[in-house]
């Protein structure tokens, strides 16, 4: 088991841990905004467990990686993760992106996922094929929604890095629901660990990208998970639209299930991912 850092082409430091054997196929995981590899826990310990070699990195500028001012935008991500499986020399890969990284998963694949690369690849909660209200995607959200994002994290950064768990992302505010004050904490020291500028740029990296062609780019089996009570990336606006694009897909839906279910059900979303990866 190991973690360390890779230095990509401008400078930037990107932490990750590498845990498993190198002989064994690699499981690898991409983060949401403004988390860090680390929420991914209870995916890296179960997938260890059933032998896979489990890999998960912060994005640039978030987590333990360098707080970068520049490059906080998807073709640089994609770029990032490229690097980083080269590095490795990761191959037959299965990658998993939740939210944000989602997105990246979708321009990685797309991008660099020839050459035997990439084996599968995971969608949770994610935010392609775009997230932004636009004249081609009159359903989805208003740019105003987003806004209203870069203007809470101007003014209190660490406030709305508490109003985001306790509230929408978990689905804490849902009547009846069984908060988790730890989940909510961690959250939190996740997103603070990472840089303001980066969170920042990164709204309009994971609300206006267009993923469309992306999608359909992808040549490798595509499975999306969404929970239907998805407050963060509304399902209608994402997953039922991005099942339509790629070549070889799965959609599943959870009734109920919130934004960051890999974290409150995991036992539900790890079995469905490993069914999944051996199928």
């Amino acid at each position: 088991m190991s973690s360390g850092f890779i230095t990509t082409t401008d400078g930037a430091e990107i932490f990750y841990k590498d845990w498993g054997s190198k002989d064994a196929q690699p499981v690898v995981f991409h983060h949401g905004w403004p988390l860090s590899a680390d929420d991914w826990d209870a995916q890296m310990m179960f997938f260890l467990g059933q032998g896979y070699r489990v890999i998960a990195f912060d994005r640039r500028g978030h987590g333990r990686s360098t707080q970068t001012d520049t490059g906080n935008e998807m073709d640089t991500y994609a770029a990032d993760t490229a690097a980083l499986v080269e590095a490795l020399d990761l191959k037959n890969a299965i990658h998993v992106g939740h939210s944000t990284g989602g997105g990246v998963v979708a321009r990685y694949v797309a991008r660099f996922g020839g050459n035997g690369r990439v084996a599968k690849a995971v969608l949770i909660g994610a935010v392609p094929p775009i997230m932004v209200k636009t004249e081609s995607n009159p359903g989805d959200l208003p740019i105003e929604v987003f806004d209203g994002f870069r203007a809470a994290l101007l003014a209190n950064r660490a406030q709305f890095f508490r109003d985001v768990p306790e509230g929408p992302f978990f689905g804490f505010n849902r009547p009846g629901a069984k908060v988790s004050q730890g989940m909510i904490d961690n959250w939190w020291r996740q997103g603070m660990m990472g840089g303001a500028k980066a969170h920042y740029d990164s709204i309009k990296a994971f609300s206006e990208t267009d993923f469309t062609e992306d999608l359909k780019a992808i040549d490798a089996p595509v499975l999306i998970l969404h929970g239907e009570d998805d407050q963060i990336v509304p399902i209608a606006d994402s997953a039922h639209l991005a099942i339509k694009l790629v070549k070889n897909g799965t959609l599943k839906t959870y009734p109920g299930l919130p934004h960051g279910m890999a974290t409150t059900h995991p036992e539900v979303i790890n079995a469905d991912l490993l069914a999944f990866f051996k199928s």
